[in-house]
């Protein structure tokens, strides 16, 4: 079947699902397979379930009008999402960038909102698979499109341009990410220009955080549809005040403009500023960009203020990286509580600078002197014990650590990958 007779079935059912739990009456399930999943195993379950159309690609799937069989399910997403996104006219910002990628989307989906149809990034679908289910959740109306882009080996990034075929494009920042998958540092940078080699060969507008060296170190040579932030000549900001929520003073060349947030943690100033940015070029006036940046609230465990009856906690554990986890920390450092505790779970996808990266974060806090520490997972256990602090192996021994003696009256950060699980201890404190 070719991509047009596709296409047809997709307009026909738009609303699409590739997980069998997820299965919505009148959807288009689309079977896709992994290392660990078939879809084409649970075809029935889906019809079962209400769902109006198949594609599937094995020929073992059970029979039926309602069924399409491709070559490829995963080729198939894709090719789909691809060609969507020509017969549209929806804008498309591109953002990735080692941390903040999602924070950013949020304030510039926030943003860019109060002058558009605007459809984003569902959480973190930012792979080969959540970046087509992506456009394929843009309707034809739909006039601009934020789609966040992840990586874990070089060349993805480029392969999700020729996809999504961005006309804007943000890298937040470039750190210490994904060292498995990009070798090093050097590897991550090379990795994240690849959107802005794509905008500069496509004629695309680039937003660059000027701040960081090594997102200057992949700006294209013609600088003509490059705009900076986070510079004195540009937009940049200064935090105001010692409160929990990060409030600014952002500068606009020549105004001062205050920003208040419900985010914590300093390291989200870069990406207000670059929020702020965006919402500039499409002319969204001063006053509603700040409105709305104030109006985000965070979840999904991304530097997420958690008030209990017992603490206070800052949870920033839906991703980890040596970039991440140093500024995590040094930010909870610097507010100074007498009743602090830090909680910290590995840090994954860092192949061989794994030992050195994890001891280099309990380097950072017995520098500071800090005395409450708890780690979990097997990349902490000799340099935590090394130090003198307490370590668990996993959340499962770490939650019946807390229930036999709990945590009260603390401010607690609690900072790791999202393979650790750490959200689960929260009801322990």
């Amino acid at each position: 079947m070719n991509i047009h007779e596709l296409y047809k079935i997709y307009r026909k059912y738009p609303d699409i699902s590739t997980d069998s739990r997820d299965i919505r009456p009148g959807c288009l399930f689309i079977a896709l397979k992994g290392e660990r999943f078939n879809g084409n195993r649970f075809v029935a379950e889906a019809l079962e379930k209400g769902a109006a159309w198949i594609i599937a690609d094995e020929k073992e799937c059970p029979p039926g009008d309602r069924i399409t069989r491709v070559d490829d399910g995963l080729l198939a997403l894709q090719e789909l999402a691809s060609y969507h996104r020509q017969e549209c006219r929806f804008r498309i910002l591109a953002i990735t960038g080692s941390n903040g990628k999602t924070t950013t989307k949020e304030l510039c989906s926030s943003v860019l909102s109060k002058k558009y149809r605007l459809c984003a990034t569902r959480g973190n679908l930012n792979n080969h698979i959540g970046v087509p289910l992506t456009l394929l959740a843009m309707s034809p109306d739909t006039e601009m499109g934020i789609v966040e882009m992840g990586a874990n080996h070089p060349g993805e990034i480029r392969f999700l341009c020729t996809i999504a075929k961005p006309d804007y494009g943000l890298i937040t920042n470039i750190g210490k990410a994904h060292l498995a998958g990009f070798g090093s540092l050097q590897g991550v940078t090379a990795a994240k220009g690849e959107l802005f080699e794509y905008l500069a060969g496509n004629d695309g507008i680039i937003f660059a955080n000027a701040g960081d060296e090594n997102i200057r170190a992949v700006l294209p040579a013609q600088k003509k549809h490059v705009i900076l932030y986070n510079s004195p000549e540009t937009f940049w900001a200064e935090k105001k005040g010692e409160g929990l929520f990060l409030e600014l003073d952002l500068h606009d060349h020549h105004k001062k403009i205050p920003v208040h947030s419900q985010l914590v943690g300093t390291y989200n100033q870069e990406n207000i500023v670059a929020a702020y940015a965006v919402g500039k070029h499409f002319g969204i006036p001063s006053s509603l960009i700040t409105e709305s940046i104030g109006a985000y609230s965070p979840s999904n465990s991304r530097s997420q203020f958690i008030r209990t009856q017992t603490n206070e906690i800052i949870m920033d554990a839906y991703n980890a990286n040596p970039s991440s986890m140093k500024a995590a920390i040094e930010n909870f450092i610097a507010m100074k509580h007498p009743s602090s505790l830090i909680i910290l779970g590995n840090m994954l996808e860092l192949g061989e600078s794994s030992a050195s990266e994890h001891q280099l974060v309990i380097d950072i806090l017995m520098e500071q002197n800090i005395q409450r520490v708890i780690c979990v997972g097997d990349n902490f256990k000799i340099p935590a014990k090394s130090a003198g602090y307490a370590w668990h192996p996993d959340v499962s021994a770490l939650q019946k650590a807390l229930t036999a003696s709990p945590v009260r009256e603390s401010y607690i950060l609690i900072k790791g990958s999202r393979g650790n699980q750490l959200e689960r201890i929260i009801d322990l404190l």
